[in-house]
């Protein structure tokens, strides 16, 4: 059996500083790691390293973040400078409980919120 020292997921930046900015600033993201080509970002507990390198292009990455309110959320990361290209929409007579965002590198993600105790 490998012993596994930690998991991270990576993402792909043209422009790892205003990448960092945005996970910093939006999400409360903590820099553990920066050199010229990789900066990890604790954001609690999990982490995400974000590459250099990237073409700005739009890709999925499968990172889910869960908040608890996905319409705020989504207000929050498009005055940061991501994209939500749909409002957050109610289902089912809930309120929304997901976002499909895009942050300022072309990187798309999805807000949630805990459906347990609906």
């Amino acid at each position: 059996m490998i012993e596994v020292e930690k998991i991270k997921y990576t993402i792909w930046a043209a422009d790892t500083d205003r990448a960092v900015r945005f996970y910093t600033d939006t999400f409360g993201a903590e820099v553990v790691k920066q050199n010229p080509h990789i900066t990890e970002l604790d954001i609690v507990g999990g982490l995400l390293s974000i590459h250099s390198g990237g073409e700005g292009k739009k890709t999925w990455t499968g990172i889910t973040l869960q908040v608890a309110d996905v319409v705020v959320g989504a207000k929050e990361v498009m005055a940061a400078g991501g994209q939500c290209p749909r409002e957050p929409q109610p289902e089912d007579g809930e309120p929304p409980h997901l976002a499909m965002c895009i942050d300022p590198e072309g990187n798309e993600f999805m807000l949630t919120r805990d459906r347990s105790g609906d």
